[in-house]
């Protein structure tokens, strides 16, 4: 037992320092992700939460993250990379979250609702916002937001391999991609809001205009009002729906680009 010692303690090393930087990626990643590494989540939680995805991921990716580890000295550089990495992977997802938070600013801003409970969330935001973000949250969490997060780690040891720098010129146009994607889908789950303000006050402007003893602004401000809650109660379970499904296909393959 005793000569087995010193191969036990440097199986142990090696393991410690394989969950170490599994945890680093994992770690930086939680900071941002959607659902888990929100900020009213306290942050005793989410530390609780990183180490226990990364129990989950690094037996699987030991065999990568094994030559890295193994190295002298590279410590120093894993805080960089690792961390890096992380905060990439989270961004992604965070900013197809970040959509429905766009979407709801637009169909504010168009049916007149900006001011409407403006200071529900952590971060002040219009009520419909705030529905839509809670909605598309709730959505995440039942399609297994948690082992797809444990997927997509595993995967990017694959496309970003542990100790190695994201090339800038690679991680601007995975960034940009999705960038492009959030702008479209936003304004996509906005449209139905925008063409019907647009509709209405080209109508209201052409009334004005054959009665001008009329008080447009009275009659049209709570009709635009009204509107705009009966529209968004028919409309947002099937734009939540159609957020879901883009959510979907991002957490099947966010290393598109890469």
């Amino acid at each position: 037992m005793i000569e087995n010692i010193p191969s036990i303690l440097g199986l142990s090393q090696d393991a410690f320092m394989i969950g170490f930087l599994v945890f680093l990626r994992v770690g930086a990643m939680m900071a941002v992700l959607p659902a888990f590494g929100e900020r009213s989540i306290p942050q005793r939680i989410r530390i609780v939460l990183a180490l226990c995805f990364s129990i989950v991921v690094a037996p699987a990716v030991a065999s990568d993250v094994f030559s890295v580890a193994s190295q002298q000295g590279i410590i120093g550089k894993a805080l960089i990379t690792e961390v890096v990495a992380g905060l990439a992977l989270g961004f992604i997802l965070r900013m197809f979250v970040m959509i429905l938070e766009m979407a709801g600013a637009i169909i504010a801003q168009s049916t007149s609702l900006s001011q409407m409970f403006g200071g529900g969330a952590v971060d002040a935001q219009p009520v419909v916002g705030h529905l839509l973000l809670v909605g598309g949250l709730a959505l995440a969490a039942m399609l297994d937001l948690h082992v797809r997060v444990v997927e997509i780690v595993i995967m990017s040891y694959k496309f970003i391999p542990a100790g190695t720098f994201i090339g800038g010129g690679e991680l601007s146009q995975w960034g940009l991609q999705h960038i492009r994607t959030g702008f479209s889908m936003a304004f996509s789950l906005s449209a139905p809001f925008v063409i019907a303000s647009l509709v209405y006050n080209v109508a209201l402007g052409v009334i004005n205009r054959a009665m001008p003893q009329l008080m447009v602004a009275m009659v049209g401000a709570p009709a635009i009002t009204l509107g705009g809650m009966v529209l968004m109660f028919i409309t947002l379970p099937l734009l939540l729906q159609i957020w879901r499904h883009g959510f979907d296909v991002l957490l099947m393959n966010p290393f598109e680009v890469l």
